[in-house]
């Protein structure tokens, strides 16, 4: 028999484990999403430790604990980043059948058209990417220009673009000019004299930048 003043030990139960995993997970979650608003709101300059903190509601250890520190932090951005790209840009062309390149850029410049526009920290990066020499700015560029050339990769398959069409340089100039466009419109709601108030507005430039697809691809 044991001796009354003997520690018991208590085996730690399933679900005490799991809480502490979701927890966790909800807590580095919370870190993420502040962090993530911060960069939309107010950029790199106020991007610290402290102001992420007390965005997520926890104690500053928690991301050093977690993510290492900031670099580790913008590394978990630049990650997400990449599921921003599956989330927005899906690999389900939603019942278009893409039997050419040229109908495969048309769905990518439309979607990436429409992604651009709903994600405010998305438009921060970019601008970024024309303003700014950092090595973070870098990291989350990279990790942009990566997930979306992974997509065009996926969903091509055996689709090539016409013969003597230098393809990546033809992209290039299409996705600058809808992130131009776009950054534009959260300005000024225009671009070059063309309006981008309304539904109407962006229709009309939609259209245009088809014609522009299909004039270099078919």
């Amino acid at each position: 028999m044991a001796p009354a003043n003997a520690a018991v030990k208590i085996p730690l139960e399933g679900p005490v484990v799991e809480k502490r995993v979701r927890n966790r997970a909800a807590t580095e979650q919370a870190i993420l999403d502040a962090a993530k608003r911060l960069l939309a709101e107010e950029g790199f300059q106020n991007f610290g430790i402290n102001a992420v903190a007390r965005g997520a509601g926890c104690d500053k250890q928690l991301i050093y604990r977690y993510y290492g520190g900031l670099d580790g932090l913008v590394e978990a951005i630049g990650t997400d980043l990449g599921s921003w790209v599956t989330d927005r840009i899906p690999d389900d062309t939603g019942g278009m059948f893409l039997l050419t390149y040229g109908d495969l850029m048309e769905r990518l410049s439309m979607l990436f058209l429409d992604a651009l526009r709903a994600d405010p920290l998305m438009r921060r990066i970019v601008a970024w990417e024309v303003s700014e020499n950092s090595e973070q700015v870098r990291r989350l560029s990279e990790a942009r220009s990566k997930a979306l050339a992974g997509w065009i990769e996926r969903m091509r398959g055996s689709l090539m673009p016409p013969k003597g069409v230098d393809s990546q340089a033809v992209n290039a100039m299409i996705f600058a000019a809808i992130q131009h466009i776009v950054l534009a419109a959260a300005v000024s709601d225009q671009c070059a004299g063309l309006a981008l108030k309304n539904a109407k507005d962006w229709e009309k430039a939609a259209t245009a930048l088809k014609r522009v697809v299909r004039g270099v691809y078919g």
